[in-house]
């Protein structure tokens, strides 16, 4: 018989990773019930049109269909659910008259999700949610509780005594904030910057090569295609790069390409020709010609060198 090929995205653990994840989720179950959250398991099929309800996620969903299906769709009208947040809505809508508001409840479960496989991203996995559901209103002091319960179920985890795992730093944000800021500037429909935003931590590198006038000048093309505020910082923390130079490459360079500058996003959301990066070039030819030309004025007319602080 030959041997079976794994398949990517579907994590399968030896015996000594699988008591791992084992006594994670056991701390975790364990510290959300200490906070005084009920645990709830609900199907892993939804109907379609519920799962869907995001829009884009349709690439996303995996669909269950029979073998010997013959419906005009091709299919059941039912998909496995991505996340917990759409079966769990559901559920409370089903139950609401069986329920105590606010109602806490936390629910680890496995998820699918049809995207690519790639580091840190599978198409199963185990998903752990809490949450705090009112009936009309929900006291605020409900999100800075969920927040505490997430620092105190993870720094159990970083106990030596438990996992051990190492140290984090929980982040905060709100979307609205994000998206009033993008509204400002013009752009009608955030999410594909939003989306852009999401990738902020995720940079191409994990170190930069030492300051030259090569490096300062392939940043800028870098800045381009990936997003400049984390090669900003990275070259910031790394040091060794003058901040004028510095500034000139990552902020002329990420206006090179429409999705490389808030900018870039509200043009092409006014002009949606612009999205097409092989037209933006046609017609914004002169951008990098300016940008190489701005380049070389500065290091060889003015005496600018990005090894050397100004």
């Amino acid at each position: 018989m030959a041997r079976p090929s794994p398949l990517s995205g579907f994590p399968e653990f030896l015996p000594a990773q699988r008591m791992v994840e084992q006594r994670v989720l056991a701390e975790l179950a364990r510290t959300f019930e200490l906070h005084g959250f009920a645990n709830i398991e609900t199907r892993a099929v939804e109907p379609l049109d519920e799962l869907l309800r995001k829009g884009e996620t349709s690439k996303e969903v995996y669909v269950l269909r029979r073998l010997q299906e013959n419906s005009a769709e091709g299919h059941s009208g039912l998909g496995l659910h991505f996340d917990l947040t759409v079966p769990f809505a559901r559920y409370v809508l089903e139950n609401a008259g069986h329920l105590e508001f606010p109602f806490r409840r936390y629910q680890i479960q496995k998820v699918w999700r049809g995207e690519r496989p790639q580091e840190g991203r599978y198409r199963e996995f185990t998903q752990a949610d809490i949450d705090v559901i009112g009936r009309d209103t929900l006291a605020t002091h409900h999100d800075v509780e969920v927040a505490r319960v997430m620092t105190d179920a993870l720094g159990r985890l970083a106990d030596p005594a438990t996992i051990g795992l190492p140290g984090f730093t929980l982040q905060v944000n709100n979307r609205k904030l994000l998206q009033g800021f993008y509204n400002g500037l013009g752009i009608a429909d955030p999410e594909p910057v939003l989306r852009e935003v999401d990738k902020l931590d995720k940079v191409p590198v994990e170190e930069l090569p030492a300051a030259s006038w090569q490096t300062a000048l392939g940043l800028g093309f870098v800045s381009a295609v990936f997003d400049n505020i984390p090669l900003t910082a990275l070259a910031l923390n790394q040091g060794g790069y003058d901040w004028g130079f510095l500034a000139f490459a990552v902020g002329f360079g990420g206006s090179m390409i429409w999705f490389g500058s808030s900018a870039g996003v509200a043009l092409s959301n006014m002009y949606p020709e612009a999205k097409s990066v092989g037209g933006w070039l046609r017609a914004g030819w002169y951008v990098p010609l300016a940008y190489v030309t701005g380049f070389f004025v500065m290091l060889w007319l003015l005496g600018w060198h990005p090894d050397t602080t100004h």
